[in-house]
């Protein structure tokens, strides 16, 4: 009988040959070219709905909205929602990409990324506190057959490589402009 979803033997198998092959071709091409690890990326968001954005990102879309209260359809999880999924998911792929590389054992990763926000700046009514998150919170659940001492550890270099942690823990350099047509 075939089956339509793969076993997690077959997904772990799967996991990690495609972590063994990228890790093997980024490797090839960084030491050839210290370049060729310099990437743009780059996604562009067009105005819908009451204050919806449709971004498109490479070759998908996807919808960012607010909810009600902050005058939106609610129609999609709105930008902080997003920027906190984003610090997931990249834990997600960091945590699973180092633990093959440190041949660690990780059966199941789960991360919850939670944000403070104070809307007065948002809303114009207090220029003291920050527009952003004033802390973020992330908590990391695995599970696998190595001590907790080992998982340790797997966090501390997930969180030296993990590129939207970083964003979230150091200035970024940002430039804005308007075009008007």
């Amino acid at each position: 009988m075939t089956t339509l979803t793969p076993t997690s033997d077959d997904l772990a198998t799967e996991r990690a040959s495609r972590l063994d092959a990228a890790a093997s071709a980024w490797g090839a091409r960084i030491d050839a070219d210290r370049t060729a690890s310099h990437l743009t990326y780059r996604v562009r968001g067009t105005g819908e709905g009451a204050v919806a954005t449709r971004i498109r990102a490479g070759g998908h879309e996807f919808v960012i909205d607010e909810p009600a209260a902050l005058a939106g359809d609610d129609a999609a999880a709105s930008p902080v929602e997003y920027a906190l999924g984003a610090i997931a998911a990249c834990q997600v792929v960091v945590f699973r990409l180092y633990a093959h590389a440190l041949g660690i054992p990780l059966d199941h990763v789960e991360v919850t990324a939670e944000g403070d926000l104070d809307a007065a700046r948002l809303f114009g009514k207090d220029e003291t506190v920050r527009p952003g998150f004033s802390a973020v919170r992330v908590a990391i659940d695995v599970s696998g057959t190595a001590s907790a001492a080992d998982y340790e550890r797997l966090r501390q270099v997930v969180d030296a490589h993990c590129p939207v942690l970083d964003l979230f823990a150091n200035p970024t350099p940002v430039t804005t402009s308007v075009t008007v047509r």
